[in-house]
């Protein structure tokens, strides 16, 4: 059974969510603020934390900044605010997705089990051959779901990884945004350019020497990303 942190200061949107959850199978752990959320997290296995931005004590984008220092779980931010950039800020700081209040609860749960599948199949090996990907320096074992960048492990979350192996698989194609959105979240690309952006830096920041003169994730302006052919 998998284990969902839910992190919320309010209690009826946790218990709201605990029912949802339960419902498919779900064990639900909970907590009220950010230093709670740690807390747990140091103590039980947890396999996805949906947790929102506004709380007492440590709010969710700095709680969200401590988890990611040691843990690539899957995290869904739960906000009210609907500006672009609030949600940026939440990708930003590491989380792999986001929820506007007042959510579907059904949509939140098929989010969760979204992230989840991901998350699985970042982690498990694969029962094929060796299948391992290069472009210069790069290297992606897909057996052992790990990347490298001239011998060095690069850490990276499932929805960056998935990023990535999606196009250095296919090294030259260039795919649109919308076509990166789709390919890796399986839903519709609405609202996908500041998403699919945000995670395209990231990635950046962690394979290339200088991201702004990248060497592999190139731009192709007005149609989308690739990486080039070695």
């Amino acid at each position: 059974m998998q284990t969902i942190l839910v992190c919320d200061d309010d209690r009826e949107i946790v218990e709201a969510i605990d029912i949802y959850l339960q419902q498919e199978g779900f064990q639900v752990l909970k907590a009220y603020d950010g230093e709670e959320a740690l807390s747990v997290l140091k103590e039980k296995t947890v396999h996805l934390l949906i947790m929102d931005v506004m709380m007492p004590k440590l709010d969710g984008i700095r709680a969200t900044l401590k988890i990611r220092e040691e843990s690539s779980i899957p995290i869904i931010i739960l906000s009210a605010k609907t500006e672009d950039s609030d949600k940026i800020l939440g990708l930003n700081i590491g989380a792999d997705d986001y929820v506007e209040k007042p959510f579907n609860p059904l949509e939140l749960v098929a989010r969760v089990k979204s992230q989840l599948r991901r998350y699985t199949q970042l982690g498990n090996v694969a029962e094929s051959g060796a299948s391992v990907y290069t472009v210069g320096g790069l290297a992606i074992d897909d057996d052992l779901k790990e990347v490298t960048v001239d011998g060095e492990i690069v850490k990276l979350t499932p929805i960056e990884y998935n990023i990535l192996l999606l196009l250095v698989k296919n090294q030259g194609k260039v795919f649109s945004i919308n076509q990166i959105y789709e390919s890796i979240w399986n839903e519709d690309a609405i609202g996908a350019d500041n998403t699919v952006a945000v995670h395209i830096r990231h990635i950046r920041e962690k394979i290339e020497i200088n991201p702004k003169e990248p060497r592999y994730l190139k731009v192709v302006w007005g149609v989308g990303y690739k990486v080039e052919r070695n």
